[in-house]
């Protein structure tokens, strides 16, 4: 890898440490025990046991620091800088459930409420996607940089497709049928983190999607950016992961796209009853 801080070292022992335990449960995925968390959302023994690992290790770095988890909540530190751990142990559990060979392990750190360090992780291809801020964005030591097209009809964008008791599925299709004829093409591969990693490395032209969750994006938005791109919610404003809306584009393409989501939402609105 490149020349990194400690921080970073800390964070990428503690996710290829969790992320041996998940490539060995990938291998015999029919045979763990799953429960379910609500409506088409499942969580592993593999989930879990990841989280473990990664807290411990973290937790054993850095005491003071707090923790934001998928699993385990918010755990407040005592570290001035208000210093927490933001933590997906597995994005992509319906893949790894499924036999699908595409999920990773996010890890972000927040200092007075900015993202500092981020790490994306891939077990299966042992693939690490990190970035410091200020000081670029790396795939493994490779710096990292997003795709330099202009027009959407050259560009392959990424999204996540609303299941089964989550909201929203009229206007994600709104969504979906301003790009389709417009575009190269359009992917859903059912992990986040990996769709804003792919962002970064210009593999995705640029990736939409709301109703996700602080650890889905804490970690890419700033591998994003530091890899040249443009993140804001659908609107424009610099709020993703508080609102969970996000839209990641290298910089050619995030005002089309912005004009787009926007003109979608519009049509969509002008489709419901009048109050």
């Amino acid at each position: 890898m490149a020349l990194q801080n400690a921080l970073i070292n800390v964070m990428e022992k503690a996710a290829q440490k969790a992320g041996r335990k998940l490539a060995r449960d990938f291998g015999e995925v029919e045979q763990l025990q799953v429960s379910r968390k609500g409506p088409a959302d499942f969580v592993s023994a593999a989930d879990t046991a990841a989280e473990r690992i990664i807290r411990s290790d973290l937790e054993y770095a850095r005491p003071d620091f707090g923790f934001l988890l998928e699993e385990g909540g918010e755990i407040k530190g005592t570290d001035p800088k208000n210093s927490r751990w933001i933590v997906d142990p597995l994005d992509g559990t319906t893949n790894f459930l499924h036999g699908i060979p595409h999920f990773a392990i996010s890890i972000a750190l927040e200092q007075q409420g900015e993202i500092v360090v981020a790490l994306i992780y891939n077990p299966i291809t042992d693939d690490t996607y990190w970035a410091e801020k200020g000081r670029g964005a790396y795939l493994n030591s490779r710096r990292l940089r997003v795709s330099s097209r202009r027009s959407l009809k050259d560009c392959v964008l990424a999204t996540g497709i609303p299941f089964a008791g989550r909201p929203n599925h009229k206007p994600f299709l709104h969504n979906l049928e301003s790009f389709m004829p417009n575009v190269a093409g359009v992917r859903r591969f059912g992990a986040a983190s990996l769709d804003l990693a792919y962002v970064a490395a210009g593999r995705f032209d640029g990736f939409w999607e709301s109703d996700l969750s602080p650890w889905d994006l804490a970690a890419g938005i700033l591998i994003v950016r530091e890899a040249g791109g443009s993140v804001s919610t659908f609107d424009g404003r610099d709020r993703a992961l508080e609102t969970g809306e996000i839209l990641a584009t290298n910089n050619s393409i995030h005002g089309p796209m912005l004009r787009t989501l926007q003109q979608a939402r519009k049509d969509y609105r002008a489709t419901l009853p009048a109050s």
